[in-house]
């Protein structure tokens, strides 16, 4: 199939071996409570040239024994001392939501948790989880304190334990959703979404994460005023996507090139993965080439 016939949320590509490998939330059902059996799970779409894809295969379902039952979003895969680790968001409606690990041998392989329950903080309420490996060596967990609970949504970081099992540190907040000037409330909350670290090759460490402005969800880029995880952060214009588009990551390609691939638009059920090539340019990131999506009453028509 091609790109624009997959139907997901929040996409993230892994390149491997030669091939991309394309997880995301399932588009069908993503929001409410399931029946039994029914789209609890995540799934690989693999490609050697990022336009033609095979998938999907299943790569997670929920087993009898595991607790979540609903909100299964945003897998996103990283290879980590030879294994391949899956950190994803899951809620039960008794449990606080939370980003869990789970792990595989292959990125195609069958995913299982790495424990029993999120390693985000038990009390709050959390999604998005990203991994990132600091100058020292030091891998923390970044990800969304929601704005469900906290109404102010906060980007935070938590610094884990080399087997990624737990926390090696106290949660720290970088930023609240209301502090960028272009940031607008959502249904009376400060929105925080999707966080996902980048390494310029200038050295400048981004975020990219999605909130919303006057125009709706957008693709928004923070930098580190110090080129890391403790830095102060700096909220940048031009957005990367300016309208109904967001919740993505950034991925070198075999052929050299830096891609953002993000979902659009930000409608279920009509939602799907969008591919575009970006640039660091004068110390910002910025979409280089002519590739539009043409949206027709929130239906994605075609990619060009």
């Amino acid at each position: 199939m091609k790109l624009g016939e997959i139907h997901i949320r929040d996409p993230f590509i892994l390149p491997d071996g030669g091939k991309y490998y394309m997880y995301g939330t399932r588009g069908a059902n993503c929001w409410e409570k399931l029946k039994p059996a029914e789209n609890m799970g995540f799934d690989v779409y693999i490609s050697g040239d990022l336009e033609n894809w095979s998938g999907p295969k299943p790569v997670f379902e929920k087993t009898d024994d595991f607790w979540a039952d609903r909100n299964f979003w945003a897998p996103e895969v990283h290879k980590y001392r030879g294994k391949y680790y899956m950190l994803s968001s899951f809620y039960d409606g008794k449990r606080t939501r939370g980003t869990q690990i789970l792990i595989s041998d292959a990125p195609d392989g069958k995913f299982k948790p790495l424990s029993e329950f999120p390693i985000t903080p038990e009390n709050w309420m959390c999604l998005d989880g990203t991994l990132y490996t600091d100058k020292s060596g030091k891998t923390h967990i970044v990800f969304c304190h929601e704005w469900t609970q906290i109404t102010d949504g906060e980007i935070c970081e938590m610094m884990l334990t080399d087997d990624l099992t737990a926390p090696a540190g106290e949660p720290r907040t970088l930023f609240k959703g209301s502090d960028p000037w272009w940031a607008r409330e959502e249904h009376e909350n400060w929105v925080t979404d999707g966080p996902f670290l980048y390494r310029g090759k200038e050295g400048k460490l981004y975020m990219i994460w999605s909130s919303f402005t006057d125009s709706g969800y957008v693709q928004a880029v923070s930098c580190s005023d110090n080129g890391d995880i403790d830095g102060n952060w700096r909220h940048d214009l031009p957005l990367l996507a300016e309208k109904d588009g967001g919740h993505g990551m950034i991925f070198t390609g075999f052929d050299g090139k830096t891609y953002l691939v993000l979902h659009r638009p930000n409608e279920n059920p009509f939602e799907r993965p969008v591919l575009t090539e970006i640039e660091e340019i004068g110390g910002r990131l910025q979409i280089i080439d002519n590739r539009q999506c043409t949206i027709d009453n929130y239906r994605l028509k075609t990619c060009k």
